[in-house]
């Protein structure tokens, strides 16, 4: 596998027989010469329990990164018990499923609390999310927050949230996954933005290389491909070589789209 790899999210990555009916991600991956590829490991819309992977072995031996992504819904964060408790749960249980196929590490979104919490509560949270793991183990793999791009009571929208979180959590070895339509929506500044996430958490561990179809600013998450949406494509070649760490494509498009944007970042970044 390359240094710095880049791959590319290729869809629900499910354990049906419909989903690895085209030969699974690996498949993918070799129809767009992608070095890695991010997956699911169930509906990132539902609280399911993720089941052991009949292509586990494959993806374990195969020189193809894996990144897996947990599910939106999870959020430990919350000051609701029947959100949080299950999902701390949940967050376990994906874990293992994605150190059981190899991931080189679990994208997990900050989460948020509600406009009548304290933020602080949602920290703490998070910081007895890691604690009680810890105390069993640990997490097998590492955990990646990523920031958000929306929600004023969002633990990983603005950079002083990220900075209450990583003062709690810092600690237990979390890993920063750096998504460019967020930061972008949430109004940082793309140009700096490795520099300042360094200085808060020591480390960029993956990048999420999405343009934006909105404006700075705008709160929305909507990703468009690399080369077709609001933030230059010169910018977001610089936040991945900055980054100088593994990549990850969220872009919309088909597999020739994608191929073809793989080919523009290795020129870009040889």
């Amino acid at each position: 596998m390359v240094r710095h790899p880049i791959g590319v999210h290729v869809g629900p990555g499910l354990t049906d027989d419909n989903e690895l009916a085209d030969g699974g991600p690996l498949a993918r991956a070799a129809e767009m010469d992608a070095d890695g590829v991010q997956i699911f490991l169930t509906d990132p819309q539902s609280y399911t329990s993720p089941k052991p992977r009949p292509d586990a072995d494959e993806l374990l031996q195969s020189d193809v990164m894996v990144v897996v992504h947990a599910p939106y819904m999870l959020n430990v964060a919350s000051t609701n018990n029947r959100i949080r408790i299950p999902g701390r749960k949940l967050l376990t249980e994906h874990a293992q499923a994605a150190a059981a196929v190899g991931a080189i590490g679990m994208v997990v979104h900050g989460g948020h609390v509600l406009a009548s919490d304290d933020p602080a509560v949602g920290v703490d949270n998070w910081r007895k999310t890691f604690t009680y793991q810890a105390k069993n183990g640990g997490f097998p793999l590492p955990l990646l927050i990523e920031n958000t791009a929306g929600g004023g009571n969002a633990m990983a929208r603005d950079l002083d949230a990220i900075a209450r979180l990583w003062d709690a959590i810092g600690e237990f070895g979390a890993g920063f996954v750096l998504d460019t339509c967020h930061a972008w929506a949430a109004g940082w500044d793309l140009a700096a933005a490795v520099e300042d996430i360094r200085a808060i958490t020591g480390r960029v561990d993956l990048v999420h290389l999405n343009n934006s179809r909105d404006a700075a600013g705008s709160s929305r998450d909507r990703h468009a491909p690399l080369t077709d949406g609001e933030i230059p494509t010169e910018l977001l070649v610089e936040v991945a070589r900055s980054a100088n760490c593994p990549v990850i494509l969220e872009t919309p498009g088909d597999a020739p789209a994608h191929a073809e944007e793989i080919e523009l970042l290795r020129r870009a970044l040889a």
